[in-house]
Parts: structure tokens; sequence; C-alpha cells
């Protein structure tokens, strides 16, 4: 019988198991967390039968619950409060219970056995590897049986299994406790007493991804992405017609559809470039499910579970290498860490290597990228695969030390071009190495099967440098293999459903008519603005908040930090000359002055105008110690680390030229003394656009423990960077949980005060940037829409690959139908303000709305070409 029109996968390739019952179908944690999408898996599982073949159901726990699970072990290790833990992961149970129409009591047998076994780990304050697949293998037993006591309720014969009853893993040479029982792997051969005992089941088979025992018949987990892995064995086991992975996400992208909405799905892949991908963090399908199927040739399709209608990836063997070369992929893998090992004694030394890959062997721990020279060799190790921790990497290098120089470079990402032929393209790829002209690169290799291309960096820069390479590279993934962009798919993606309209779309139509009388315009929100500074000044912790004034200048928007009791932190003397020609009478401690690299006049300017005065370094003080005899100062601590989206924003760290370093300390309270100087303040800043606030706590300790140092601090200035949501319906930064690090800082303060300066934080989301379209232009498969200003009143996205919301105002609402590059007048190709975006139609005099743009837009403006960059109104 054919399949549904909607609902089914259409077989697009050859099978070796034409003639086979089975098609075995994966669902994921959230394709099986709600009522709706298990409506959805009962008509897959009825198109299945009708198509004539035995579905097997393998699945998840429900979304969340393993991350419950394991936050459980670690508060009963702690001898913490377990119950209302168990309450939460129980209620998340029950209420799905309750949505399928089933009687929740189903699980209590199996909710008293967890609490025992929690009771049991708080009783001895630890929980081994054997425990801790014990405990996580609740998740998938506990959420298989809600969902075959679904299906029975439909009427289906359902027949739920212990997957372990039917998997049991292989003893593998080398491997350590953790990973026997927490990342364990099983055989994938056809197995014909599996299949005959299958064959003696009746009805749909419904069983748990993620574990399975081993030969003592105790539980093992099949680590990440087991369930995926789980899965694939079964098929390759059963030889079965066809794998059906089913997820949130129709399948690979060209690049993670999180960090970049324009990526272009990719309708087919031969096995080995789904291995690349998923290897170099595909995410959507996990390495290992991939060898199983690929070893029997069994075609796997890749497809949404809420949107079963999409198309999705369809991996086999199908093509061949006499396909011509091509860039499939940009992928990015967090949680690598890199080993560098360094000796004269290797150069030519037999052996050597050998013996250093023993010392991996010996602590159970797996190389992925290797990088070597005469005298070095680097490899990388991914610590979650290895189900390694800190410890492991220490004993690892301890080790190590004995045969070389070893430096351990952790919280690394590897970003991998994937493709076929690469290096035939290499010439193709050079806007890509120019990409990492800022980046300290740790590593690069280039792979020999000609797949793929990585460079290792710090994980921080990895998501931003994901998006500027697939805009640079977004013409490399067009036609033939590729679909639809995610934006396309989703309609633009929605918003979260609790997140706010943006104010503009309450003032279109005032907007509107600005943009209607102006070839460009930067708009600012007065009510933004009193928002941002309301919610900075509710921070329980901070006792006075400094405005970084360098974000936005604009005299309006001054007079309105002003009005609302902010003080202002300025980085020249034409800043400092703004506040006091705005506000004559102002406090003069209300200003801080912190220059950097700036000449000695302008130091002792701000000392006689009575401001604030930051010493970036020591310089002044070793050549300029009389100009600071009997004053007050501040000294710019440099923490050693920087934070943000970009090199260009981050300011701290070796590469970076702000700030007094941690080594240089004991000189800087020889240098104060020499002087005469009093140190009474602390600055530190890090970097701009930071959403972890973890970052500000670890800026303050490291304030703290300086204090010792100089007893006449009274202030200490932790910075700004507060980060602001790039795109609609992005999480932004926790205002709470910052409010409770600060407390944290403020506790070892004593009677000293806690400041933040916050710049772009206050004016960015109030501000946008209205431009006129001028022209359009298809050129190829590029379509732009040209605008009435360019990089010369925004010249973010240029400079370090910023994102900016567009949308077209004009049609707001409409349907997005056109990718587009949006482009200014300026005669740079540089001057792109957004790259691949999806928006309605566009026509001459339309208005183009651009969001986030009230921070360093104006501010950075210039008259580059002679052209005026677009006014500012203040709504």
């Amino acid at each position: 019988m054919p399949l549904h029109p909607t609902l089914g996968v259409s077989p697009a390739v050859a099978t070796p198991y034409p003639d086979s019952p089975w098609v075995v179908l994966k669902f994921g944690g959230r394709s099986v967390s709600t009522a709706e999408n298990w409506a959805i898996i009962a008509e897959l599982i009825r198109d299945r039968l009708a198509e004539g073949v035995r579905p097997v159901v393998v699945h998840s726990a429900l979304v969340g619950v393993s991350n419950a699970l394991i936050a459980l072990l670690d508060t009963a290790v702690a001898g913490g409060d377990t119950d209302e833990k168990l309450r939460k992961i129980r209620t998340q149970h029950d209420s799905l219970a309750k949505e399928l129409k089933i009687a929740p009591a189903l699980l209590d047998a199996r909710f008293a056995v967890l609490e025992q076994v929690v009771a049991g780990v708080r009783l001895v304050g630890e929980v081994s590897p054997r425990v801790h697949a014990r405990v996580l293998s609740f998740g998938e037993l506990a959420a298989t049986e809600l969902g075959a006591a679904y299906l029975k309720s439909l009427g289906l014969d359902v027949a739920w299994l212990d997957i372990r009853e039917y998997l049991e893993c292989q003893t593998l040479r080398d491997q350590t406790e953790r990973a026997r029982y927490l990342s364990a792997r099983c055989d994938f051969s056809a197995d014909k007493e599996l299949q005959r005992r299958f064959a003696t089941i009746d009805g749909i088979v419904i069983s748990q991804g993620f574990i399975a025992r081993n030969a003592q018949g105790e539980t093992v987990l099949l680590g990440r992405g087991g369930s995926d892995t789980s899965a694939a064995y079964l098929a390759g086991k059963l030889e079965a017609r066809r794998l059906e992975i089913w997820t949130d996400a129709p399948g690979f992208f060209s690049a993670d559809p999180k960090a970049v909405p324009s990526a272009r799905l990719i309708k087919s892949l031969h096995y080995r470039e789904a291995q690349e991908i998923a290897s170099a963090g595909g995410g959507i399908l996990h390495p290992r499910s991939i060898s199983p199927v690929r070893a029997s040739g069994i075609p796997l399709y890749l497809k949404c579970t809420t949107h079963p209608e999409w198309e999705g990836s369809t991996i086999s063997n199908a093509q061949d290498d006499d396909q011509p070369p091509q860039l499939k992929a940009i992928s990015h893998r967090s949680g690598i860490t890199l080993v560098s090992m360094e000796s004269m004694e290797m150069w030519h030394q037999v052996g050597f290597l050998a013996d250093a890959f023993n010392v991996f062997r010996e602590h159970g721990l797996s190389v992925d990228l290797i990088s070597t020279s005469e005298s070095n060799v680097t490899v990388s190790v991914d610590v979650t695969q290895n189900v390694a921790d800190r410890a492991a990497i220490e004993a690892l290098a301890a080790d190590l030390r004995k045969l070389c120089k070893v430096t351990v470079i952790p919280d690394c990402a590897a970003i991998t071009l994937v493709g076929r032929r690469i290096r035939t393209i290499l010439h193709e790829l050079g806007p890509v190495l120019e990409i990492f002209q800022e980046q300290k690169v740790h590593l690069v290799t280039q792979a020999a099967n000609d797949l793929n291309l990585t460079f290792v960096v710090s994980s921080e820069h990895a998501y931003r440098l994901v998006q500027h390479l697939h805009g640079l590279l977004v013409n490399k993934f067009e036609g033939g293999v590729f679909g639809a962009t995610w934006e396309q798919l989703t309609g633009g993606g929605a918003p979260a459903k609790a997140a706010p309209k943006p104010w503009w779309v309450k003032k279109k139509a005032q907007l509107l008519e600005i943009g209607s009388e102006r070839d460009a315009a930067y708009v600012y929100d007065r009510d933004s603005i009193e928002g941002a500074i309301a919610a900075l000044k509710s921070l329980r912790a901070v006792d006075s908040v400094f405005y970084a004034m360098k974000a936005n200048p604009n005299r309006e928007i001054l007079k309105l930090v002003h009005e609302r009791g902010l003080n202002f932190e300025c980085v020249s003397p034409g800043e400092v000359a703004r506040v006091l020609e705005l506000f004559p009478s102002i406090d003069r401690k209300r200003i801080l002055f912190t220059p950097n690299f700036a000449p000695r006049a302008e130091y002792e300017h701000a000392l006689e105008q009575g401001v604030w005065v930051t010493l970036d370094n020591l310089f002044p003080l070793r050549q300029w110690g009389k100009s600071f005899k009997g004053k007050d100062v501040f000294v710019r601590i440099d923490t050693g680390q920087g934070r943000g989206h970009h090199e260009h924003v981050r300011t701290a760290g070796a590469h970076s030229k702000f700030g007094v370093p941690l080594f240089e300390i004991d000189e800087l309270v020889e240098l104060v003394a020499k002087a005469g100087a009093r140190v009474v303040g602390f600055h530190a800043h890090t970097g701009s656009g930071v959403l972890d606030t973890d970052a500000w706590l670890d800026t303050g300790k490291q304030l703290l423990k300086l204090l010792e140092r100089f007893p006449e601090v009274r202030y200490l200035d932790v910075g700004g960077g507060l980060g602001v949501p790039e795109k609609t319906g992005q999480a932004g930064l926790d205002l709470r949980a910052l409010d409770a690090r600060l407390a944290e800082v403020k506790q070892g303060c004593g009677d000293r005060q806690l400041w933040l300066e916050p710049g772009r934080f206050i004016v960015a989301q109030a501000g946008v940037l209205l431009a006129r379209v001028t022209q359009t232009k298809g050129k190829g498969d590029v379509q732009y829409v040209g605008v009435a200003t360019g990089m010369n009143s925004l010249i973010r996205p240029a400079l370090y690959g910023a994102y900016h919301d567009i949308v077209n105002l004009t049609r707001l609402g409409k349907p997005a139908t056109e990718l587009v590059t949006v482009v200014g007048p300026i005669c740079e190709t540089g001057d792109r303000l957004g790259s691949d975006r999806l928006l309605p139609p566009a026509k001459e005099n339309d208005v183009l709305l651009i969001a986030n743009a009230g921070a360093y837009g104006y501010a950075m403006g210039s008259h580059y070409n002679l052209r005026e960059p677009a006014e500012e109104i203040l709504i």
C-alpha cells in the first residue's frame, strides 16, 4: 500500500533488505513529551502498518528528565534535600500521563525503586558509575511504559520490551570503569537469534533507547545520544528495511539553525559525509549511530516529528566519488580539550608517538584530532565522548610529563568545514581564512579522507564564527542536495511564547512616518531606555550604576540617563566635556574617566576637573608619577580572561590592550607608594555581549583577592558588557541570576561599594536604524536589496560580524518568501547589513528596520565616501 502523503517516509533509495518485515523508528525526548506529539507518533505507526511492515519503536526519556536525574544524584551525594527534585520528575510524568488519559499509578512501583536507590546514595555520600547508570535508565523505562500504555489505549497491539534483555554490550580493551557503565558499545552485526525472538512477539514493539546490559546483567548506558545508537544497533541486528530517526528538526543543515537561521536543509548525504557532520558536532544525529547502518547499507531517514510533511535528510550509499567537489556544512563542537606535547627528543626518535599514545590508552582516553611538527604533537580529546572529567585529564598530563613537556588547553571548540574533496576547493576558501585573523587558532587539520577542514579555537568564539563563516560561504549551499532554509521551513522562526513584541512593532505607524520623510534615521525609544535603567536599578547588590556613554553619547539620551540617577563612565576628554556641558553642576564623583594609552595631558586635565581617574597600565606611574602625588585613583585590572562575541569587544587577556595584568601587581604596589598616590578603586571589564552571569562573579572574586594589598580601596567596579538578545524571542541576560552572583561579590566587599558600568544594555534594544529601499537586484543565486545607508551608519556587521534582525517595516506581517542580502551604497564589498535574510519581496521606497542598533551605531558612524550617517531621533 502507498504511504500516507504527509506522514510517510518515501523510500527514495534502495535497501539491501527489501523483504525485511522490520522498520525501526526512533523518537527523541521532545518528540515523546506531549500528547500532541504522541498523536502524530500513533499516525506514523498506523502508516507503517498500512505499508505492511512491522514497526519497532525506540525512544528517549521525556525531555529534561536525564538532566534532572543527574541533578538528583548530585543533590543526593551532597546530602541535600532530594524530595523536591523527585517530586518535579514525578510531576512531569504524571502530567503527561493525564494528557494521554493514562492512570499515573502505572509508574508507582518504578518511582518507589528510584526513591530507594537515591536514599542509598544519600546514605553513602557517593555514586558509583554502576549506580549512575541504574538511576539514569529510569527515564527511558518510565517514558516507554507511558508510550506503550497510550498506544494500547488506541486499540493498537503493542508489546513493551525491556531492551536490556536483548542488547548486551561488548567488553572493550582499556575502557575505564566509568566508560564501561556510561559509554558502552554493542555489536551490531546481523543477529538471526534476535530476529527469531522478535518474530515471536505479537504486535508493535516499543522499547528503550540509551540503555543495555553487560555480561553480568547490570544496566549500562550507551553514552550521549545513546537512543540513536540503540535504534541503529537494532536496525543492524534485525536487518531492517530502513531506520527512521524522528526528532525536533528534519535533518542535517548546512549549519546549526539556532545560530544561523539561513542554514539550508541537506536533503541527501553519503554515510561518510553524515559521519563527518555528526562527528563534527552536527547535533541532530549521534556519530555512533551511523556505523551500524552503514555496515549493512540500511538507509537512514531523518525527519521532524512535529512536521512529518517536511522533507528530511536521507543518508545512504547512493552518492559516489564521481560527484563534483562540494561544501556541505559548517559544524562546531564544544567540550574539546587540547593536549600539546613538546620535546626536541621526539625528532627522529623511534617509538616516541607509540609511547605517548600508550599513555592515552592506559588512561582509557581516545584521541580525535592530531597535528604534528618535528618537536610538537598536539591532539584533541573530546571530554564528553570520553566520559572524562578534569581529574582524568590531569592524571593523563602527569604521566605524559614523564616523556615530554605538556600543555593542556581546556574549553576549546572545533569548527569544521565538511564536504567532498575539500582540497580541490581550498582556493575558494580565502575569505574563510581571513576570519581567523583575529582568533587564536590552537590547531588546524585537514582530513586524509578529504572530507573536512577543522580549526580549533576557544569555545566562547565558536558560535559567532559559525555565523560569520556561513554568511561568507552561503552561496556554496545552493541547489542540488540543498533544500529550504530553516527560516523558510519555520516561517522565520516564531518568537518564544513569553517574549513580548519589540517596541517597534507597537510604534510601527510612527516609525513609518519618520522613515517616509528621510533616507535613513536612527530612532531611539524613550520608554525602552527607561525600562532598561529601571531593571539595572533593581539590582540590590549594586551600589552605583555608571552609564558607559561611548555606547551612545546622544545628548537627549544622556539627559534621560541623568534624570534617572545614573552616573557616567567616560573614555575621552570629549565625553567628559559633554557631560559637564549638559550638567555643569553635577557632582564630579559621578564621572569616571577611563582612558587607554592617552597622553599625559588628558590625565592631568581630568584630575583638575575632580573626576575619578583610572590608570590602565603602569606607564603613567613610572613616567609621570609626580602628576598623581596625593591623588585618589582607580586602577583597571586585567583579570586574564576576555569575554564577548568577538575579538574586538574582548577587553581582557593577553591579546587585549587593556588593564594591568595580575603578574604586575607587585610593581603596582611599589609604584603607587613611590608616587604618593592612593588606589581607592579597582575597575575591571572583560568584554561586551556577555550572557554568562558567572563572568561578573569571576571578575569580582579576582578583585577581592587584591584588597589585602590595597587597604584604601573603597570601590569595586566589575565593568559592564551585559549582553542583549540578538534575535527576536532569544533569551536575554538573567538579571536575577546576575544579582545573585553580584551578591556573592558584595559579601566580600565589607563596607566598600560595588559598581556596574553597562552601556549597550541600556540603549541597544531601544534603538533601530530605518533605511529606505533604493534598488533590488538579482545576481546569479544571490538577491540584493539596496538601502540608502550602509556601513557609514552601522559598521558593526562589517567590523565584527554583528547580527541585527532586519524586517521590512512597510510590509510587516506579509509572507517572507525571498532570501536576500541587504547592502548599502558604500563602495566596499563589506558594506553588508545582513546576509541571506528571509524577507517579503521589497519595492523601492519600502522602509527596512534594523533592530538592536541603539548602541555603537551612530557613535561609530563616519562620513566615509563623504556620505552623511543617519540622523538621530528620540521618540
